[in-house]
């Protein structure tokens, strides 16, 4: 199981890593999104991976108790990745409105004027 997720990690940051260096806002903006999946999946994998057994405190013994801090942060960081993502799609769009391009080499100056 840690195995195929270690790939699925890598293949996750690879394609991330990839599509960063595209020249689309778009391809770009899937980039990172890619980028913060794999992050969430490392810090999720890094945690302890136990079936079936909850993160609850008090439900049994120590030993069969999984840590819920990285959970947490991983919901955490699901919700803001999500509002980052809308946020920077939305700008783009604006973007390749009033410039009329989403290449990021065409794209000469900030100034919308």
């Amino acid at each position: 199981m840690l195995i195929l997720l270690a790939v699925v990690i890598g293949v996750l940051f690879a394609t991330g890593v990839y599509l960063l260096f595209r020249r689309s806002t778009v391809r770009l903006i899937i980039g990172l999104a890619l980028l913060g999946h794999a992050a969430n999946l490392f810090l999720f994998t890094m945690g302890g991976i136990r079936p079936g057994i909850v993160p609850i405190v008090g439900a049994g013994p120590i030993e069969q108790m999984v840590d819920p801090v990285p959970q947490a942060l991983i919901l955490t960081a699901i919700v803001i990745g999500f509002g980052m993502q809308a946020f920077v799609l939305i700008l783009s769009y604006r973007a390749h409105e009033e410039l009329g391009t989403d290449d990021l080499d065409e794209i000469k100056s900030t100034d919308l004027t």
